[in-house]
């Protein structure tokens, strides 16, 4: 799943392309910091008899850890990973009728339904990682209202590698459709607190899109199918399956919309274009970067404009971070857009509801 790159470090770090909201004044650190207070705060907070004995060790490690609440839950998660695989003789089915978690104690990371082997390959490559959900706001052009959200995986670590650096060595390793549905869960569980009034844009490969487990997961998930937008990234080159009764189709058919970069690797053809079919068609950094002083990509990206029009699909500006660039990607009546210049990633609740309440404030008449 490619995603924008950004870590975070148990011990506070955070690199520069992991902004913490709309409050800069909030240090990374203690906006992470709340996150996995909140997240243990919830799971001390269950009163699930099975997973009681989970509660009680996951207690025991903050009280031993005050000062890593990080470090613990994440010790947590692991354990609690490595006893719910070894309890399962058999592998779980990939066309699963129901998808649920294994694990209350997991409310905001997943236990996948894959083999033993594999689980125990995830747990390799995330060796001191966290999942955690980021949410970017995009808003509608003109009016500037926040319409939807973008999800971003960021992961707790050391190192502190980007996202892309994960999802990579994940796929090279052969477990990327694996981490992928790690954190499609991860995002669909944040995904509950992000107003109902917006969409949500899920970024995940053609093939992972094609996993029947994705479409379990996106049927099961709480948010209805025409607030979910699936923004494909990567290669187009062999994606089937997304029309019809096969992959999403059926998804699409209540609602589901589709997204594919316009100016990335995933624009291989008209033709590829015209047989999926997508429902929104994004214009990338590489192209909205300096718009306004470029007659080349300004004329690219009217064609796109027209393309997205004769097939009915919208268009989305990404990485706007100028005024002028937002000036000329609003001349040229594109249908919305996002970028550090309108609003950051965040992993706060009270963000995104705030994206929601600061919109429809400016909506308001004055007087």
């Amino acid at each position: 799943m490619a995603q924008e790159e950004g870590s975070l470090s148990p011990d506070g770090g955070a690199d520069s392309a992991l902004p913490n909201g709309a409050d800069a004044a909030v240090p990374a650190e203690v906006t992470m910091r709340e996150q996995v207070k909140d997240i243990i705060e919830s799971i001390l907070a269950d009163s699930e008899p099975r997973s009681e004995g989970a509660r009680i060790k996951l207690r025991e490690l903050v009280e031993a850890s005050p000062d890593d609440p990080a470090g613990a839950l994440l010790e947590h998660l692991l354990e609690t990973r490595k006893e719910t695989s070894s309890a399962s003789a058999v592998p779980v089915q990939l066309e699963s009728s129901s998808v649920h978690l294994e694990s209350v104690d997991a409310a905001r990371t997943v236990s996948v339904p894959v083999s033993h082997e594999v689980r125990e390959g995830i747990q390799a490559i995330l060796a001191d990682k966290l999942l955690l959900t980021a949410f970017q706001p995009v808003h509608a052009l003109p009016s500037a209202d926040v319409v939807g959200v973008e999800a971003l995986t960021r992961f707790v670590g050391e190192d502190g590698a980007g996202a892309d650096v994960w999802f990579n060595e994940a796929a090279a390793a052969g477990l990327g459709t694996e981490l992928e549905i790690a954190a499609l869960h991860c995002a669909l569980t944040a995904a509950h607190d992000v107003p109902d009034n917006m969409s949500v844009a899920l970024n995940l490969t053609p093939a992972t899109s094609s996993d029947p487990r994705v479409r379990n997961l996106l049927a099961a998930a709480s948010l209805a199918p025409d607030r979910i937008i699936v923004e494909l990234t990567g290669s187009l080159a062999d994606v089937e399956g997304q029309t019809g009764n096969d992959g999403l189709g059926p998804l699409r058919a209540l609602g589901l919309r589709v997204a594919i970069s316009a100016s990335g690797a995933a624009l291989v053809s008209l033709e590829r274009v015209e047989q999926l079919r997508p429902d929104i068609i994004k214009l990338d950094r590489h192209l909205i970067e300096g718009i306004e002083g470029s007659e080349g990509q300004r004329i690219r990206a009217r064609a796109i404009v027209e393309l997205a029009r004769e097939i009915g699909a919208e268009v989305i500006a990404v990485g706007v971070e100028t005024a002028e660039e937002l000036q000329e990607v609003t001349a040229l009546r594109i249908t919305a857009a996002q970028g550090y210049l309108l609003g950051r990633p965040s992993v706060h609740p009270l963000d995104w509801s705030a994206w929601s309440i600061r919109a429809q404030t400016e909506a308001q008449p004055a007087g």
